[in-house]
């Protein structure tokens, strides 16, 4: 079985690589979900175990115990653009479990000024509208353990839909495979997302892109490309829980980040970039949290041509009681990256509440 799921991600990689893609095609799926995972710079794959875990490794999953239900807002760009996710799990068996999740990320109230000036030549504001540009992604997933203990896959299948206003729109589709293991207080996870590559097809409103072809003299807007191609990403996370007196909890993991094209990843080549992240939970009583997490390793290029290394650090805390869980994370503190940086609140309910 591992045989074959390596062989069959080998090809899909060889597949696509001879195919036009974008490097950072439907990237609204990367931002991440939970404010508790996001605190910890994203370093979860080997950890999850709750109703995020259909974004993070669905794998994790099998751990639920109730259905339970989360809720995720936050805003970037000085609240330009708006990020929210629902998602909703449950057990079917002691062996099994299903979940649903929701992302959309947009920007509203856009104005269209295509139409700012009329036939005769003049402005006229009564012809502006508004529109919105917005990408949403529906994942459903499923998962199982294996026959070896404390070992469980999960696989999700991935529908996005991505419009703007009434000029465009697409629909894609895909898959991700993840797989958890658990020995003692050691944990491994492997999340692949976009196993099977992702293909969005684009459907392009030839008469409002006639509108704007022409504006401005010289500059014509071309058509883009009717399809994209989301190459597959893969993240490896290793993870270590200690316990102190019974009360205290700490739990680490170190996750590698790899995405099959040449950046600015710390480690970076023809064929794939590596980028760590590394993240630290502090517990008590399993109800406070406290959390921290670095991640986002950059080599950027300054003005005089040297590369400097740049990174994104995360801090979260948490409150879990009797089955509800709140949880903030503050991300890039001290803006030490050019990443998209938040303040990020999420929600988790479990339904063992209302017994």
């Amino acid at each position: 079985m591992k045989t074959y799921l390596a062989s069959l991600f080998i090809l899909c990689v060889s597949l696509v690589s001879a195919q036009t893609a974008r490097k950072y095609s439907n990237e609204f799926m990367n931002i991440g979900v939970d404010a508790a995972a996001l605190g910890m710079s994203n370093a979860v794959v080997a950890t999850s175990n709750d109703v995020n875990s259909g974004y993070w490794n669905p794998a994790g999953l099998v751990h639920l115990e109730d259905n339970q239900i989360a809720l995720m807002h936050s805003s970037y760009f000085a609240n330009i653009a708006n990020y929210n996710y629902i998602a909703f799990a449950k057990p079917l068996d002691d062996r099994s479990a299903v979940g649903i999740s929701i992302i959309r990320f947009g920007v509203d109230d856009i104005l269209d000024t295509t139409q700012l000036i009329d036939e005769q030549g003049n402005v006229n504001y009564d012809n502006i509208n508004l529109f919105s540009a917005a990408d949403y992604g529906f994942t459903f997933s499923y998962a199982r353990q294996l026959p070896v203990e404390g070992l469980n896959y999960g696989v999700n299948a991935k529908v996005i839909r991505r419009v703007i206003g009434d000029f465009a729109s697409s629909w894609g589709f895909g898959l991700d495979l993840g797989v958890q293991f658990q020995r003692n207080d050691w944990q491994f996870g492997v999340m692949i997302r976009d196993i099977t590559t992702t293909f969005n097809a684009w459907a392009i409103d030839e008469d409002k892109l006639a509108d704007i072809q022409n504006a401005i003299p010289g500059e014509n807007q071309e058509a883009p490309e009717g399809t994209e191609i989301t190459l597959p990403k893969m993240q490896i996370g290793m993870s270590k829980l200690f316990e102190f007196n019974y009360d205290y909890t700490l739990r680490t993991e170190l996750d590698l980040n790899i995405r099959f094209a040449e950046n600015n990843d710390i480690i970076s080549t023809s064929f794939a970039s590596i980028n760590p992240a590394l993240g630290f939970e502090f517990g008590y009583t399993d109800i406070v949290f406290l959390r921290a997490g670095l991640g986002n390793f950059q080599n950027e290029t300054q003005i005089d041509n040297t590369e400097q290394l740049s990174f994104q650090p995360n801090f979260g805390v948490g409150f879990k009681y009797r089955g509800i869980q709140i949880d903030y994370a503050f991300t890039d503190i001290g803006d030490q990256s050019a990443a998209l940086y938040s303040n990020v609140f999420s929600v988790k309910l479990d339904f063992s509440i209302f017994r």
